[in-house]
């Protein structure tokens, strides 16, 4: 059945007043930025308070990246044996555990990072199948420059502010996560997502992890939409880890970090305006245009290292290519699932944020072995410049209108 088609009711969906839509997925996600940027860039600082070692907390995003990971690969399993629903309220709660455990403070840490980084993973599952469910492929792009708009707030305010919260009290972002945590659970109930559709008309064909990666490892176009993913997520992750580090170390203070991540998030502002432009382009030259002005930048940051506060700059121009990334990134993998495999798909989607979670801090700990913090920018850099590489790959009219593509259909044309 075709995605923009409505679906038959459900037993969970039956007594809903309204389908949710983009505007309540958005919604969600606004309200999900809220909860993890208010403690975003607050994570770092106080591992590194713990430990005083970047090398140690390297080691402990790492360890934490791969828990999350199979976190994410075992969220399908479990869904087909409890209710979507339930798995959902079960990885927001984590949000709620990992408040509790940063309210504790010292080296319960590690332990909030573990929790923070599983509820992520097990609800991002959830999210995607979700809109996969709800949303039509021809709403994607839409629902994305959406989600990072109504996320903008979030993002920007909750770095900024969780930092400047911490002389008050350490807690203090965390009591804020929790309360948006709870915040979340409330809207979804109130929505009636239900147990999703696909999954009522999948339960009796459940499917291991292994079942559903060979079915990835098949289909090229889900595989480089999944890089694209995975080197677009490790330039966050060098930038809100280790710029408030990079800060700390050249003595610039402990607020620059926070207000260098809410600076960088305010770009998410720009989202409609940019998704404009990738509509106006294919998404090979967007995509090629963020990953090669993104590289450059952060390998620049590392060259200007003597001088902390052209580094920050630098790196928070590299930042705005991200966002650029944020656009349009995702939707290659998106456009390329099939609808049996949503679920299951969703899941391999979401398992790019705890790959690069594994990528990125293995990495910068092998960097930091040589070299100092700055260097690690130059890692993340390279990272993206390999995405770019691999983004001329890309039909040069994907994601192009098709009223425009019979325009620019012709050969060596577009991207």
């Amino acid at each position: 059945m075709p995605d923009s088609q409505p679906l038959p009711p459900t037993a969970d969906s039956a007594s809903a007043h309204a389908t949710p839509g983009v505007l309540q997925f958005a919604t969600i996600a606004g309200l999900e930025a809220l909860v993890r940027g208010s403690t975003l860039a607050v994570f770092p600082l106080l591992m590194y308070r713990a430990w005083g070692d970047a090398q140690v907390v390297s080691e402990l995003y790492f360890v934490v990246g791969v828990l999350s990971l199979l976190t994410a690969l075992g969220v399908p399993l479990l869904a087909q044996r409890l209710q979507r629903r339930w798995v959902y309220c079960g990885g927001l709660c984590l949000y709620v555990l990992s408040a509790a455990f940063g309210m504790l403070g010292g080296k319960w840490m590690a332990v909030a990072l573990l929790c923070n980084t599983m509820a992520a993973a097990t609800s991002f599952v959830c999210f995607n199948a979700y809109v996969l469910d709800h949303v039509a492929k021809t709403e994607f792009a839409r629902l994305e420059s959406l989600r990072m708009f109504y996320g903008g707030l979030g993002w920007v305010l909750g770095p900024a502010l969780g930092v400047q919260l911490l002389p008050l009290w350490h807690g203090s972002p965390f009591l804020m996560a929790g309360l948006g945590a709870s915040a979340i659970l409330f809207y979804i109930w109130k929505i009636r997502l239900g147990n999703g559709r696909v999954m009522l008309r999948q339960a009796r064909g459940a499917a291991h992890p292994w079942v559903y990666l060979r079915r990835f490892f098949r289909q090229p176009r889900l595989i480089g939409g999944w890089l694209f993913a995975v080197m677009r997520s490790c330039g966050w992750w060098f930038y809100f880890v280790y710029v408030g580090i990079f800060a700390v170390e050249h003595g610039l203070g402990d607020n620059v970090g926070g207000i260098a991540t809410s600076l960088a998030n305010m770009g998410l502002f720009a989202a409609p305006l940019l998704f404009h432009w990738v509509r106006r382009h294919s998404l090979r030259r967007a995509m090629r245009t963020g990953f090669l002005l993104g590289g450059v930048c952060f390998i620049l940051a590392t060259l200007l290292s003597p001088l902390p506060w052209a580094t920050i700059g630098v790196l928070l121009l590299g930042s705005y290519c991200l966002v650029l990334l944020d656009v349009c990134a995702g939707l290659p993998f998106l456009m390329s699932v099939k609808p049996s495999e949503r679920t299951e798909m969703s899941a391999v989607y979401s398992s790019f944020r705890d790959v690069s979670g594994i990528l990125s801090p293995g990495l910068a700990w092998l960097v930091l072995q040589f070299a100092g913090v700055s260097a690690v920018f130059a890692a993340g850099g390279c990272a993206l410049l390999l995405a770019w590489i691999i983004a001329g790959q890309l039909h040069p009219q994907l994601g192009v209108p098709g009223t425009q593509r019979v325009r620019a259909g012709r050969p060596g044309q577009g991207g």
